[in-house]
């Protein structure tokens, strides 16, 4: 028999999720992201599961559009990093791909095979920075911009930007400069994208003609410090189970380094996941779990393929007992606080050998 260990994927949650972000900006048309593998929980599935509903599915990067067109998803894909090279360009029509073109020489490539009609003339985004000062044109060169590539920049155009820290509630610099671009944008261009998972919850006003909707449709809150999200439903559940369980004697420690130290008589569980399926190697001792739905803690440093937690105490702990390292009943944001990192680091990198089922 198959090892235990998989990622339970809920697609009934996926669509609540869906539906209760839509409903904060009814009028708005909805870009699902699904680069890095739909965030861990299966890129091809999820756009089966949604492409009846969205205008537009996001991806970071070319390849990741070829696996969903190899699986039949039909639906127009967003590329966010726009065309890598300049013969990416060429595909545009073949593979039903918009660009998000942030640099000019990305515009340059597209306008002129539209205007020699070597490419359909596809909608496409052009982004432009507000602060994050990753990817993006300044907003100063729209005009200069907009005169030179005509092609590019038709009324059916994009005009996005990603907001810095639309994920702090409390800032009021992303209000600013949510205001800010608009501003800049009123007498130019209408069809906007503004709005993040983050910028949907917080920020009303960045509603615009498009939003992008990421970790908050996987069930996970983009806010790290303040729970102010919709009702949302976790999607994936990482699941496995104890192989093994030792009585350890007060002195005796647990894993390399033995970096843990039983201070009285504790018992052991051995559970079969470790660093090579993707949970955290860096995960400190206290890190929680559940084992039949109660909490118990990371014993000693993450193997390979196995976690020792702390079980002394809980009843009914046997060999085959259920593990839930996140998911359901145990907020994924829960265990990445602890670990010192976020839940989209831990739900996208949960690796190829732990199958993903899909309810």
């Amino acid at each position: 028999m198959a090892r235990y260990t998989h990622a339970r994927i809920n697609l009934d949650a996926l669509r609540y999720n869906f539906t209760s972000m839509s409903e904060l900006a009814p009028a708005s048309k909805q870009v699902v992201v699904i680069k890095a593998n739909a965030y861990g929980n299966g890129a091809i599935e999820v756009a089966r599961c949604l492409q009846s509903e969205v205008d537009l599915f996001a991806v970071a990067f070319l390849d990741e559009v070829y696996e969903l067109r190899e699986a039949g998803i039909t639906t127009p894909i967003l590329v966010l990093q726009g065309p890598h090279q300049e013969q990416e360009c060429e595909l545009s029509s073949v593979l039903n791909v918009v660009w998000m073109l942030h640099l000019e020489r990305q515009i340059n490539w597209i306008n002129k095979r539209i205007e020699n009609r070597e490419i359909k003339a596809n909608q496409h985004w052009v982004k432009f920075d507000t602060g994050m000062h990753r990817l993006g044109l300044d907003p100063s060169e729209y005009d200069h911009l907009a005169e030179s590539y005509p092609y590019v920049f038709t009324e059916d155009a994009v005009i996005a930007t990603h907001l810095a820290r639309a994920d702090e509630p409390e800032c009021e610099n992303a209000q600013d400069v949510v205001n800010a671009f608009l501003l800049s944008m009123q007498d130019k261009h209408q069809n906007l994208s503004i709005a993040n998972s983050a910028a949907n919850i917080s920020l009303p006003s960045a509603a615009a003609v498009y939003n992008r909707m990421g970790i908050s449709l996987y069930g996970s809150s983009p806010f790290e410090k303040e729970q102010v999200s919709p009702d949302l439903k976790p999607v994936m559940t990482l699941k496995s189970e104890v192989i093994a369980l030792r009585d350890l004697a007060a002195g005796e420690s647990v894993g390399y380094g033995a970096t843990w130290t039983a201070s009285k008589p504790s018992t052991i569980a051995t559970v079969a996941i470790g660093y090579a399926d993707g949970y955290p190697r860096h995960a400190p001792i206290g890190t929680p779990a559940l084992f039949n739905g109660k909490k118990a803690f990371l014993v000693g440093r993450v193997s390979m393929d196995m976690l020792t937690f702390d079980v002394s105490g809980l009843d009914d702990i046997d060999i085959g007992t259920e593990v839930e390292l996140w998911g359901e009943n145990l907020p994924i944001n829960e265990v990445a606080a602890k670990i010192g990192t976020i839940g989209y680091e831990l739900m996208t990198r949960v690796s190829a050998r732990v199958p993903r089922k899909y309810d």
